[in-house]
């Protein structure tokens, strides 16, 4: 008598790597729990990159609670690797190690942009010999403080950086 997915009753499914290596599937499979039967895209890419014998040996030599994450690095590299393979993750990483540098220049760029702007405002706020200025009308009311006050810090290379503070 067979069961509705194909096998014989009391059988389980085999996972995916037992199925692609073509062999049986044995209650104690060290892949069946990370690589189940209806995914065997993810076995069959980690097989590419790594070999079944390689895979096996690292999952046996980890203790359990560490073989979800060190399945996840695999199948992450061997994905990566079939995308690209001559770079890999390191293609990955590099590609996002560039959008890093060029986001933290515009934000330098615009955090200077706006140094300049609230020099340029505190310039034309205060035409008469500075900043300093106790007229009337700046007279600490607090619509008249400014909502950041930046102070310049010379790092160790003797260069200007502006600290924040509100």
């Amino acid at each position: 008598m067979k069961e509705s997915g194909g096998r014989k009753q009391g059988a389980a499914s085999p996972c995916a790597a037992c199925k692609l290596l073509r062999r049986r599937c044995a209650h104690d499979c060290v892949f069946a729990p990370y690589f189940p039967a209806d995914e065997p895209h993810k076995f069959a890419n980690v097989h590419k990159v790594f070999g079944a014998s390689n895979v096996n040996k690292m999952l046996q030599e980890l203790p359990l609670h560490h073989r979800g994450d060190a399945v996840s690095s695999m199948v992450y590299e061997a994905n990566a690797r079939i995308r690209d393979p001559v770079y890999g993750c390191v293609g990955a990483i590099s590609s996002l190690q560039q959008q890093i540098d060029t986001l933290q220049t515009q934000l330098a760029l615009a955090q200077a942009e706006v140094v300049h702007l609230r020099v340029r405002h505190n310039a034309s706020s205060f035409p008469h010999h500075g900043f300093g200025s106790t007229s009337p009308t700046n007279s600490g009311s607090p619509s008249s403080k400014p909502i950041f006050d930046m102070d310049m810090v010379v790092d160790q290379a003797g260069l200007a950086e502006p600290m924040w503070s509100c």
